[in-house]
Protein backbone atom coordinates (compact mmCIF):
# COMPACT_ATOMS: atom_id res chain seq x y z
CA UNK A 1 0.00 0.00 0.00
CA UNK A 2 2.47 2.40 0.97
CA UNK A 3 4.49 2.14 -2.89
CA UNK A 4 1.11 3.00 -4.52
CA UNK A 5 0.21 5.48 -1.45
CA UNK A 6 4.08 7.27 -2.67
CA UNK A 7 3.26 6.79 -6.77
CA UNK A 8 0.16 8.43 -6.40
CA UNK A 9 1.36 11.40 -4.47
CA UNK A 10 4.13 11.86 -6.46
CA UNK A 11 1.82 11.45 -9.89
CA UNK A 12 -0.18 14.24 -8.53
CA UNK A 13 2.20 17.18 -8.99
CA UNK A 14 4.11 14.73 -12.10
CA UNK A 15 1.29 15.15 -14.18
CA UNK A 16 -0.14 18.75 -14.18
CA UNK A 17 3.27 20.08 -14.02
CA UNK A 18 4.74 18.15 -17.05
CA UNK A 19 1.31 19.51 -19.00
CA UNK A 20 2.20 23.21 -17.56
CA UNK A 21 6.06 23.23 -18.72
CA UNK A 22 5.46 21.11 -22.17
CA UNK A 23 2.89 24.36 -22.76
CA UNK A 24 4.68 27.62 -21.99
CA UNK A 25 8.15 25.85 -23.39
CA UNK A 26 7.43 23.58 -26.22
CA UNK A 27 10.66 23.57 -27.35
CA UNK A 28 14.05 22.40 -26.21
CA UNK A 29 16.22 24.64 -23.77
CA UNK A 30 19.20 24.88 -22.14
CA UNK A 31 20.96 21.71 -22.09
CA UNK A 32 17.72 19.95 -24.19
CA UNK A 33 18.90 21.84 -27.34
CA UNK A 34 21.88 18.80 -27.26
CA UNK A 35 19.92 15.96 -25.79
CA UNK A 36 16.48 15.56 -27.57
CA UNK A 37 17.99 16.25 -31.28
CA UNK A 38 20.21 13.42 -30.46
CA UNK A 39 17.51 10.96 -28.75
CA UNK A 40 15.51 11.48 -31.71
CA UNK A 41 18.42 10.41 -33.95
CA UNK A 42 18.10 7.39 -32.34
CA UNK A 43 14.67 7.33 -32.76
CA UNK A 44 15.05 7.74 -36.12
CA UNK A 45 17.56 4.65 -35.91
CA UNK A 46 21.26 6.68 -36.35
CA UNK A 47 23.19 4.94 -33.73
CA UNK A 48 26.38 6.35 -35.28
CA UNK A 49 25.03 10.47 -35.07
CA UNK A 50 26.98 11.72 -31.88
CA UNK A 51 27.12 15.75 -31.04
CA UNK A 52 29.99 16.33 -29.97
CA UNK A 53 28.76 19.11 -27.31
CA UNK A 54 27.37 15.88 -25.49
CA UNK A 55 29.21 15.14 -22.43
CA UNK A 56 27.66 11.71 -21.15
CA UNK A 57 26.99 8.58 -22.43
CA UNK A 58 24.02 7.28 -24.39
CA UNK A 59 22.16 5.52 -21.51
CA UNK A 60 19.21 7.97 -21.31
CA UNK A 61 18.66 8.02 -25.00
CA UNK A 62 18.07 4.21 -24.94
CA UNK A 63 16.15 4.14 -22.01
CA UNK A 64 13.97 6.28 -24.14
CA UNK A 65 13.75 4.66 -26.71
CA UNK A 66 12.27 2.11 -24.73
CA UNK A 67 9.49 4.56 -23.58
CA UNK A 68 8.43 5.70 -27.13
CA UNK A 69 8.41 1.68 -28.08
CA UNK A 70 5.69 1.65 -25.12
CA UNK A 71 3.90 4.32 -26.13
CA UNK A 72 3.74 3.82 -29.73
CA UNK A 73 1.40 0.87 -30.30
CA UNK A 74 -1.45 3.41 -28.12
CA UNK A 75 -0.42 6.14 -29.89
CA UNK A 76 -0.51 4.28 -33.81
CA UNK A 77 -3.96 2.64 -32.64
CA UNK A 78 -5.23 5.97 -31.76
CA UNK A 79 -4.12 8.09 -35.06
CA UNK A 80 -2.03 9.94 -32.98
CA UNK A 81 1.28 9.38 -34.83
CA UNK A 82 2.01 7.14 -38.14
CA UNK A 83 5.40 6.27 -37.36
CA UNK A 84 7.90 5.62 -34.68
CA UNK A 85 10.14 8.73 -34.75
CA UNK A 86 6.85 10.51 -35.07
CA UNK A 87 6.51 9.52 -31.05
CA UNK A 88 9.54 11.34 -30.49
CA UNK A 89 8.82 14.54 -29.49
CA UNK A 90 10.01 17.25 -26.63
CA UNK A 91 6.88 16.55 -24.58
CA UNK A 92 7.15 13.00 -24.67
CA UNK A 93 11.13 12.61 -24.41
CA UNK A 94 10.41 14.80 -21.24
CA UNK A 95 7.95 12.59 -20.01
CA UNK A 96 10.30 9.65 -19.31
CA UNK A 97 12.01 11.96 -16.62
CA UNK A 98 8.58 12.28 -15.19
CA UNK A 99 7.75 8.13 -14.99
CA UNK A 100 11.41 7.80 -14.23
CA UNK A 101 10.56 10.48 -11.18
CA UNK A 102 7.78 8.34 -9.83
CA UNK A 103 9.86 5.15 -9.74
CA UNK A 104 12.40 6.98 -7.97
CA UNK A 105 10.10 8.00 -5.52
CA UNK A 106 9.03 4.07 -4.99
CA UNK A 107 12.49 2.81 -4.94
CA UNK A 108 13.46 5.60 -2.19
CA UNK A 109 9.93 4.53 -0.11
CA UNK A 110 11.96 0.81 -0.88
CA UNK A 111 14.91 1.55 0.34
CA UNK A 112 13.96 3.38 4.01
CA UNK A 113 11.36 0.53 4.49
CA UNK A 114 14.41 -1.87 4.24
CA UNK A 115 16.76 0.17 6.21
CA UNK A 116 14.52 0.83 8.77
CA UNK A 117 11.85 -1.74 8.86
CA UNK A 118 10.56 -0.87 12.39
CA UNK A 119 9.39 2.58 10.73
CA UNK A 120 5.78 3.77 10.70
CA UNK A 121 4.22 3.15 7.01
CA UNK A 122 2.99 6.45 6.98
CA UNK A 123 6.16 7.99 8.11
CA UNK A 124 8.11 6.28 5.22
CA UNK A 125 5.44 7.28 2.51
CA UNK A 126 5.87 10.48 4.10
CA UNK A 127 9.79 11.10 4.39
CA UNK A 128 9.31 9.32 0.58
CA UNK A 129 7.09 11.81 -0.74
CA UNK A 130 9.06 15.43 0.96
CA UNK A 131 12.25 13.57 -0.75
CA UNK A 132 11.23 13.49 -4.07
CA UNK A 133 10.17 17.43 -3.72
CA UNK A 134 14.29 18.02 -3.33
CA UNK A 135 14.61 21.00 -5.18
CA UNK A 136 17.35 19.91 -7.61
CA UNK A 137 15.44 16.73 -8.51
CA UNK A 138 11.85 17.85 -8.55
CA UNK A 139 13.11 20.28 -10.84
CA UNK A 140 14.90 18.56 -13.84
CA UNK A 141 11.78 15.73 -13.66
CA UNK A 142 10.27 18.16 -16.34
CA UNK A 143 13.11 18.48 -18.52
CA UNK A 144 15.20 16.44 -20.51
CA UNK A 145 18.36 15.90 -18.60
CA UNK A 146 20.23 12.64 -17.23
CA UNK A 147 19.57 14.09 -13.62
CA UNK A 148 16.59 11.95 -12.46
CA UNK A 149 17.55 8.98 -15.06
CA UNK A 150 21.05 9.11 -13.09
CA UNK A 151 20.06 9.11 -9.74
CA UNK A 152 16.93 6.25 -9.85
CA UNK A 153 19.48 3.96 -11.53
CA UNK A 154 21.91 4.49 -8.69
CA UNK A 155 19.16 3.91 -5.88
CA UNK A 156 18.02 0.95 -8.03
CA UNK A 157 21.20 -0.12 -7.68
CA UNK A 158 21.85 0.34 -3.97
CA UNK A 159 18.46 -1.46 -3.12
CA UNK A 160 19.27 -4.53 -5.03
CA UNK A 161 22.50 -4.57 -2.70
CA UNK A 162 20.70 -4.23 -0.22
CA UNK A 163 19.13 -7.04 -0.88
CA UNK A 164 22.33 -8.59 -1.32
CA UNK A 165 21.39 -9.38 -5.52
CA UNK A 166 24.96 -8.35 -6.40
CA UNK A 167 24.81 -9.56 -9.82
CA UNK A 168 21.78 -7.60 -10.35
CA UNK A 169 23.55 -4.56 -8.68
CA UNK A 170 26.18 -4.40 -10.74
CA UNK A 171 24.12 -4.84 -14.30
CA UNK A 172 22.24 -2.03 -12.72
CA UNK A 173 25.69 -0.40 -11.93
CA UNK A 174 26.33 -0.70 -15.22
CA UNK A 175 23.30 1.46 -16.52
CA UNK A 176 24.01 3.78 -14.11
CA UNK A 177 27.11 4.65 -15.61
CA UNK A 178 26.05 4.35 -19.26
CA UNK A 179 23.78 7.58 -18.32
CA UNK A 180 26.44 9.23 -16.39
CA UNK A 181 30.24 8.36 -16.34
CA UNK A 182 30.66 9.47 -12.81
CA UNK A 183 28.20 6.87 -11.25
CA UNK A 184 31.51 4.48 -11.42
CA UNK A 185 31.52 6.59 -7.96
CA UNK A 186 28.90 5.40 -6.99
CA UNK A 187 28.30 1.77 -8.19
CA UNK A 188 31.80 1.45 -6.02
CA UNK A 189 30.29 3.11 -3.33
CA UNK A 190 27.33 0.50 -3.29
CA UNK A 191 30.03 -2.27 -3.76
CA UNK A 192 32.24 -1.62 -0.59
CA UNK A 193 29.14 -0.71 1.75
CA UNK A 194 28.10 -4.54 0.41
CA UNK A 195 31.54 -5.44 1.73
CA UNK A 196 30.82 -3.64 4.52
CA UNK A 197 27.87 -5.33 5.60
CA UNK A 198 29.28 -9.01 4.81
CA UNK A 199 32.16 -8.56 6.79
CA UNK A 200 30.57 -6.83 10.03
CA UNK A 201 27.52 -9.50 9.70
CA UNK A 202 30.45 -12.45 10.05
CA UNK A 203 32.17 -10.76 12.77
CA UNK A 204 28.98 -10.71 14.59
CA UNK A 205 28.75 -14.55 14.07
CA UNK A 206 32.04 -15.48 15.14
CA UNK A 207 31.71 -13.21 17.97
CA UNK A 208 28.38 -14.74 18.93
CA UNK A 209 29.95 -18.11 18.37
CA UNK A 210 33.20 -17.38 20.47
CA UNK A 211 30.34 -16.07 23.28
CA UNK A 212 28.21 -19.23 22.80
CA UNK A 213 31.19 -21.12 23.55
CA UNK A 214 32.44 -19.19 26.27
CA UNK A 215 29.19 -19.56 28.22
CA UNK A 216 28.63 -23.19 27.41
CA UNK A 217 32.40 -23.93 29.03
CA UNK A 218 31.24 -21.97 31.77
CA UNK A 219 28.29 -23.91 32.47
CA UNK A 220 30.43 -27.60 31.92
CA UNK A 221 28.16 -28.27 28.49
CA UNK A 222 30.02 -30.68 26.10
CA UNK A 223 31.47 -29.51 22.78
CA UNK A 224 28.80 -31.84 20.88
CA UNK A 225 26.21 -29.86 23.04
CA UNK A 226 27.88 -26.55 21.80
CA UNK A 227 27.95 -27.00 18.06
CA UNK A 228 24.69 -28.10 18.36
CA UNK A 229 23.97 -24.64 19.67
CA UNK A 230 26.05 -22.46 17.85
CA UNK A 231 24.42 -24.43 14.21
CA UNK A 232 21.03 -23.92 15.42
CA UNK A 233 21.76 -20.09 16.46
CA UNK A 234 23.05 -19.84 13.28
CA UNK A 235 19.72 -21.58 11.65
CA UNK A 236 17.61 -18.81 13.19
CA UNK A 237 20.16 -16.09 12.62
CA UNK A 238 18.95 -16.91 8.70
CA UNK A 239 15.31 -17.45 9.39
CA UNK A 240 14.85 -14.65 10.62
CA UNK A 241 13.91 -12.74 7.86
CA UNK A 242 15.18 -9.32 5.78
CA UNK A 243 13.61 -7.19 7.84
CA UNK A 244 15.45 -8.80 11.08
CA UNK A 245 18.87 -8.99 9.06
CA UNK A 246 19.36 -5.59 7.55
CA UNK A 247 17.83 -3.76 10.99
CA UNK A 248 21.20 -5.86 12.53
CA UNK A 249 23.33 -5.18 9.46
CA UNK A 250 22.47 -1.68 7.66
CA UNK A 251 21.01 0.15 10.64
CA UNK A 252 22.50 0.72 14.07
CA UNK A 253 20.50 0.57 17.35
CA UNK A 254 21.07 1.45 20.51
CA UNK A 255 22.49 -1.77 21.48
CA UNK A 256 25.75 -1.56 19.13
CA UNK A 257 27.63 1.36 21.23
CA UNK A 258 30.32 -0.88 22.08
CA UNK A 259 31.36 -1.42 18.29
CA UNK A 260 30.12 2.74 17.56
CA UNK A 261 32.70 3.69 20.27
CA UNK A 262 35.48 1.32 19.45
CA UNK A 263 36.50 3.85 16.53
CA UNK A 264 37.20 4.02 13.30
CA UNK A 265 40.84 2.13 13.03
CA UNK A 266 39.40 -0.35 14.88
CA UNK A 267 36.24 -0.65 12.45
CA UNK A 268 38.71 -0.85 9.44
CA UNK A 269 41.19 -3.13 11.03
CA UNK A 270 38.03 -5.91 11.70
CA UNK A 271 36.77 -5.18 8.17
CA UNK A 272 40.27 -6.00 6.47
CA UNK A 273 41.00 -9.53 9.13
CA UNK A 274 37.35 -10.29 8.01
CA UNK A 275 37.61 -9.98 4.23
CA UNK A 276 40.87 -11.55 4.44
CA UNK A 277 39.09 -14.77 6.26
CA UNK A 278 35.92 -15.03 3.57
CA UNK A 279 37.99 -13.54 0.83
CA UNK A 280 36.65 -16.28 -1.93
CA UNK A 281 33.16 -15.05 -0.76
CA UNK A 282 33.90 -11.35 -0.89
CA UNK A 283 35.40 -12.36 -4.78
CA UNK A 284 32.89 -14.23 -6.10
CA UNK A 285 29.73 -11.68 -4.48
CA UNK A 286 31.14 -8.75 -6.00
CA UNK A 287 33.06 -9.72 -8.83
CA UNK A 288 30.64 -8.33 -11.33
CA UNK A 289 31.56 -5.14 -10.08
CA UNK A 290 34.81 -5.72 -10.96
CA UNK A 291 34.00 -6.31 -14.94
CA UNK A 292 31.79 -2.93 -14.92
CA UNK A 293 35.00 -1.32 -13.59
CA UNK A 294 37.31 -2.91 -16.10
CA UNK A 295 34.80 -2.03 -18.42
CA UNK A 296 35.04 1.65 -17.63
CA UNK A 297 38.53 1.81 -17.35
CA UNK A 298 38.85 0.40 -20.92
CA UNK A 299 36.47 3.51 -22.15
CA UNK A 300 39.17 6.00 -20.17
CA UNK A 301 41.53 4.60 -22.34
CA UNK A 302 39.86 4.46 -25.37
CA UNK A 303 38.25 7.57 -24.77
CA UNK A 304 40.87 9.55 -23.33
CA UNK A 305 38.89 11.25 -20.42
CA UNK A 306 35.84 11.18 -18.65
CA UNK A 307 33.33 13.19 -19.88
CA UNK A 308 32.66 12.31 -24.01
CA UNK A 309 32.30 15.83 -25.72
CA UNK A 310 33.41 19.51 -25.23
CA UNK A 311 36.33 17.90 -23.09
CA UNK A 312 38.33 21.74 -23.14
CA UNK A 313 35.10 22.94 -20.66
CA UNK A 314 34.91 20.19 -18.48
CA UNK A 315 38.58 19.23 -17.70
CA UNK A 316 39.31 17.51 -14.35
CA UNK A 317 39.70 20.06 -12.02
CA UNK A 318 41.14 20.08 -8.30
CA UNK A 319 38.16 21.69 -7.11
CA UNK A 320 38.53 20.89 -3.00
CA UNK A 321 35.66 23.88 -2.87
CA UNK A 322 33.45 22.26 -3.97
CA UNK A 323 32.75 19.93 -1.24
CA UNK A 324 32.48 22.78 1.06
CA UNK A 325 29.67 23.92 -1.16
CA UNK A 326 28.10 20.91 -0.94
CA UNK A 327 28.04 20.55 2.85
CA UNK A 328 26.52 24.05 3.03
CA UNK A 329 23.81 23.52 0.44
CA UNK A 330 22.92 20.12 1.51
CA UNK A 331 22.38 21.37 5.31
CA UNK A 332 20.49 24.09 4.27
CA UNK A 333 18.17 21.92 2.31
CA UNK A 334 17.57 20.16 5.40
CA UNK A 335 17.87 22.96 7.88
CA UNK A 336 15.43 21.38 10.06
CA UNK A 337 17.58 18.38 10.81
CA UNK A 338 21.03 20.76 11.24
CA UNK A 339 20.08 24.12 12.18
CA UNK A 340 18.18 23.49 15.73
CA UNK A 341 19.09 24.64 19.12
CA UNK A 342 18.87 20.66 20.18
CA UNK A 343 21.08 19.73 17.37
CA UNK A 344 23.41 22.31 17.79
CA UNK A 345 23.76 21.40 21.19
CA UNK A 346 24.06 17.69 21.29
CA UNK A 347 27.32 18.50 18.71
CA UNK A 348 28.70 20.30 21.18
CA UNK A 349 28.68 18.04 23.72
CA UNK A 350 29.98 15.17 21.89
CA UNK A 351 32.94 17.29 21.17
CA UNK A 352 33.19 18.10 24.62
CA UNK A 353 33.34 14.51 25.48
CA UNK A 354 36.50 14.23 24.13
CA UNK A 355 37.52 18.23 24.25
CA UNK A 356 41.40 17.53 23.10
CA UNK A 357 40.24 14.94 19.76
CA UNK A 358 37.31 17.13 19.31
CA UNK A 359 38.58 20.56 18.86
CA UNK A 360 42.08 19.05 17.15
CA UNK A 361 39.45 17.84 14.37
CA UNK A 362 37.41 20.83 14.07
CA UNK A 363 40.90 23.11 13.63
CA UNK A 364 42.21 20.65 11.09
CA UNK A 365 39.26 20.92 9.57
CA UNK A 366 38.44 24.67 9.48
CA UNK A 367 42.46 24.96 7.99
CA UNK A 368 41.74 22.95 5.30
CA UNK A 369 38.42 24.77 4.34
CA UNK A 370 40.38 27.69 4.28
CA UNK A 371 43.30 26.28 2.44
CA UNK A 372 40.06 24.98 0.11
CA UNK A 373 38.61 28.12 -0.53
CA UNK A 374 42.01 30.16 -1.10
CA UNK A 375 44.02 27.85 -3.17
CA UNK A 376 41.60 26.17 -4.79
CA UNK A 377 38.59 27.60 -5.84
CA UNK A 378 37.67 27.81 -9.12
CA UNK A 379 35.10 30.22 -11.23
CA UNK A 380 34.28 28.41 -14.44
CA UNK A 381 33.82 30.75 -17.65
CA UNK A 382 30.20 29.19 -17.56
CA UNK A 383 29.59 30.59 -14.11
CA UNK A 384 30.57 33.63 -14.66
CA UNK A 385 29.21 34.28 -17.97
CA UNK A 386 25.94 32.46 -17.45
CA UNK A 387 23.54 34.29 -15.83
CA UNK A 388 20.18 31.54 -16.64
CA UNK A 389 21.93 30.16 -13.25
CA UNK A 390 21.26 30.63 -9.71
CA UNK A 391 24.79 29.73 -9.00
CA UNK A 392 25.84 33.09 -11.09
CA UNK A 393 24.16 35.26 -8.77
CA UNK A 394 25.20 33.60 -5.67
CA UNK A 395 28.68 33.43 -6.90
CA UNK A 396 28.30 37.28 -7.26
CA UNK A 397 25.91 38.74 -5.19
CA UNK A 398 27.49 36.80 -1.94
CA UNK A 399 31.29 34.74 -2.37
CA UNK A 400 32.28 37.77 -4.11
CA UNK A 401 30.29 40.35 -2.26
CA UNK A 402 33.62 41.25 -0.48
CA UNK A 403 37.13 39.40 -0.56
CA UNK A 404 36.64 38.39 3.10
CA UNK A 405 33.12 36.36 2.39
CA UNK A 406 34.66 33.14 1.10
CA UNK A 407 36.70 33.12 4.19
CA UNK A 408 34.33 34.13 7.00
CA UNK A 409 31.60 30.99 4.98
CA UNK A 410 34.35 28.19 5.83
CA UNK A 411 33.01 27.82 9.70
CA UNK A 412 29.56 27.02 8.44
CA UNK A 413 30.72 24.78 5.82
CA UNK A 414 32.70 23.22 8.55
CA UNK A 415 29.60 23.46 10.96
CA UNK A 416 27.50 21.41 7.80
CA UNK A 417 30.09 18.93 7.57
CA UNK A 418 30.55 17.83 11.01
CA UNK A 419 26.90 17.53 11.65
CA UNK A 420 26.20 15.64 8.72
CA UNK A 421 28.75 13.33 10.06
CA UNK A 422 27.05 13.38 13.43
CA UNK A 423 23.56 12.51 12.44
CA UNK A 424 25.09 9.36 10.08
CA UNK A 425 27.45 8.71 13.02
CA UNK A 426 23.98 7.69 15.10
CA UNK A 427 22.99 5.34 12.60
CA UNK A 428 25.70 4.07 10.76
CA UNK A 429 29.39 2.73 11.37
CA UNK A 430 31.64 5.34 10.71
CA UNK A 431 33.58 3.88 7.76
CA UNK A 432 29.86 4.06 6.24
CA UNK A 433 30.78 7.85 6.51
CA UNK A 434 34.44 7.83 5.65
CA UNK A 435 33.56 6.44 2.19
CA UNK A 436 30.24 8.23 1.40
CA UNK A 437 32.69 11.53 2.15
CA UNK A 438 35.52 9.95 -0.16
CA UNK A 439 32.80 8.99 -3.33
CA UNK A 440 31.62 12.61 -2.47
CA UNK A 441 34.89 13.76 -3.08
CA UNK A 442 35.89 11.99 -5.80
CA UNK A 443 32.28 13.21 -7.66
CA UNK A 444 32.74 16.67 -7.08
CA UNK A 445 36.48 17.50 -6.30
CA UNK A 446 37.32 16.75 -10.01
CA UNK A 447 34.45 18.73 -11.41
CA UNK A 448 35.41 22.30 -12.21
CA UNK A 449 31.57 23.94 -12.66
CA UNK A 450 29.58 24.35 -9.39
CA UNK A 451 26.27 22.45 -10.45
CA UNK A 452 24.41 21.81 -7.71
CA UNK A 453 22.33 19.17 -9.55
CA UNK A 454 25.75 17.71 -8.79
CA UNK A 455 25.06 16.83 -5.26
CA UNK A 456 21.73 15.30 -5.57
CA UNK A 457 22.99 11.53 -5.13
CA UNK A 458 25.13 12.37 -2.42
CA UNK A 459 22.39 14.20 -0.22
CA UNK A 460 20.00 11.58 -0.80
CA UNK A 461 21.89 8.71 0.16
CA UNK A 462 23.21 10.81 3.60
CA UNK A 463 19.08 11.76 3.68
CA UNK A 464 18.09 8.16 3.63
CA UNK A 465 20.58 6.80 6.17
CA UNK A 466 20.38 10.25 8.29
CA UNK A 467 17.94 8.32 10.48
CA UNK A 468 15.43 10.85 12.39
CA UNK A 469 12.36 9.64 12.89
CA UNK A 470 11.06 13.30 13.33
CA UNK A 471 7.71 13.64 10.82
CA UNK A 472 7.37 17.87 12.29
CA UNK A 473 11.39 18.19 10.31
CA UNK A 474 10.29 16.05 7.65
CA UNK A 475 7.27 18.04 7.04
CA UNK A 476 9.06 21.35 8.08
CA UNK A 477 11.32 20.21 4.82
CA UNK A 478 8.61 19.72 2.72
CA UNK A 479 7.09 22.80 3.42
CA UNK A 480 10.57 24.58 2.43
CA UNK A 481 10.94 22.44 -0.84
CA UNK A 482 7.28 23.37 -2.05
CA UNK A 483 8.16 26.78 -1.36
CA UNK A 484 11.62 27.03 -3.42
CA UNK A 485 9.99 24.56 -6.10
CA UNK A 486 7.13 27.07 -6.64
CA UNK A 487 9.40 29.78 -6.80
CA UNK A 488 11.86 28.24 -9.07
CA UNK A 489 9.46 27.04 -11.52
CA UNK A 490 7.85 30.36 -11.44
CA UNK A 491 10.80 32.33 -12.42
CA UNK A 492 11.33 29.42 -14.94
CA UNK A 493 8.17 29.82 -17.27
CA UNK A 494 6.73 33.45 -16.15
CA UNK A 495 10.01 35.58 -15.84
CA UNK A 496 11.59 34.48 -19.60
CA UNK A 497 14.22 37.61 -20.27
CA UNK A 498 16.14 38.38 -23.19
CA UNK A 499 20.33 38.76 -24.29
CA UNK A 500 21.38 41.49 -26.41
CA UNK A 501 23.77 39.22 -27.95
CA UNK A 502 21.43 36.21 -29.07
CA UNK A 503 17.98 35.99 -30.26
CA UNK A 504 15.57 34.23 -28.60
CA UNK A 505 13.93 33.81 -24.64
CA UNK A 506 16.01 32.85 -21.50
CA UNK A 507 14.81 31.26 -18.67
CA UNK A 508 15.98 31.23 -14.73
CA UNK A 509 17.24 27.84 -14.01
CA UNK A 510 19.24 25.68 -12.01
Amino acid sequence: MGKIAVAAIVSIWVIPVSILVNRIVPDPYMDEIFHIPQAQQYCNGNFRSWDPMITTPPGLYYLSLVHVAALFPGKYFLQLASSFPEVCSTAVLRSVNGVLAVLCSILVYEIITHLRPALDDRKATLFAAVLALYPLHWFFTFLYYTDVASLTAVLAMYLACLKKKYLFSALLGAVAVLIRQTNIIWMLFVACSGVIDITMAHQRDYMEVDNLKTSNKSTGLSTFNTNVNVSSNLRKRKSRGNAEANKHSFYWTNTSSTARTSGLLHEIQAIVLTSWHIKWMLLVSFSPFFFVLLAFVAFLIWNGSVVLGAKEAHAVSPHFAQIMYFSFISALLAAPLHFTRGHALDLFQSFWKNRLLGFFLGFLALIAGLLSVHFFSIAHPYLLADNRHYTFYLWRKIIKLHWSMKYLLVPFYVYSWFSIFHLLDKTQRRIWGLVHFLATSAVLVPAPLIEFRYYTIPFYLFMLHAGTNDGRSWLLMGVLYTVLNVFTMRMFLFRPFHWDHEAGVQRFIW
